[in-house]
């Protein structure tokens, strides 16, 4: 188990980091061997992403994999490094809240994303359940000398709730009861454009984490707007299982792998 004073430093300094000029960038990573080049590239903290964790583990996304094989994978990665890594508990595998912070705390997370998407009945969560759920969370964090960094994931987009601009409406309702209840960071995943992207981080005042994919806008936009996080999801991890894809295919055609 890791020594839980320096599980609550690196927890103190992600939560410093949302509150740069400049947005914080966090390569999701997947195992001990891809947190560790991600570090060695200079990043000052990493987060996980539970797709590519879960199909290294040879398991489908959205709560598939077993807990204990999430969390033993996330105790290798924060483990192989000396940055704090914010950990993807999904909508917390059904977990009670004091357990859920309980086995961040022994993986050695400084943070976590906990999304609002009920993966038992379909949809989202109630906001006010999942409030309750995020102060819960807190609670139980800072109970055991912890002050974990949340990032509360809002899943509006995700699942395509109500006409487009109700989702905006929706998405600054649940962020601003889930800053409310404790949250320290709202990640409205899938917000559908740069129009969208500006407006929510003008309404929920307060630290916005964006999904970065093909086609998002710069970082330099991104800090212009405010946004105080980026993340990539399971996007990296893809491009790497492309270009491995891509050598694979060369060598089967008797081509060198090497060669571009």
């Amino acid at each position: 188990m890791p020594d839980k004073r320096l599980v609550a430093q690196r927890a103190d300094q992600l939560r410093a980091l949302h509150y740069g000029d400049r947005p914080l960038v966090l390569p999701n990573v997947w195992d001990a061997a891809s947190a560790k080049v991600a570090a060695a590239a200079g990043f000052p903290a990493l987060a996980t992403g539970s797709a590519s964790v879960a199909e290294v583990l040879g398991h489908a996304d959205h709560e598939a994999a077993p807990p204990s094989e999430m969390f033993a994978a996330a105790a290798r990665i924060t483990g192989a490094v000396e940055v704090p890594v914010t950990v993807d508990v999904e909508a917390g595998y059904g977990l009670p809240p004091s357990s859920l912070g309980a086995r961040l705390t022994e993986a050695g997370a400084a943070g976590c994303n906990l999304e609002d998407s009920d993966h038992l009945l379909g949809g989202l969560m109630p906001a006010e359940k999942q409030a309750e759920r995020l102060a819960w969370l807190r609670a139980a964090t800072r109970a055991a000398g912890v002050d974990l960094v949340i990032n509360a994931r809002v899943d509006v987009f995700v699942q395509e709730w109500g006409s487009p601009s109700e989702r905006v409406a929706e998405t600054v309702r649940r962020a601003l009861i889930y800053f409310e209840a404790g949250a320290d960071c709202v990640y409205p995943i899938l917000a559908p454009d740069a129009e969208t992207i500006r407006e929510l981080v003008a309404s929920v005042k307060g630290p916005v984490n964006v999904l970065h994919r093909p086609g998002s806008p710069s970082f330099e936009e991104l800090a212009r707007w405010g946004v105080a996080r980026v993340t990539f999801g399971p996007g990296l991890h893809r491009a790497t299982m492309r270009a491995f894809g891509d050598m694979v295919a060369r060598l089967a055609g008797g081509a060198d792998p090497y060669d571009s």
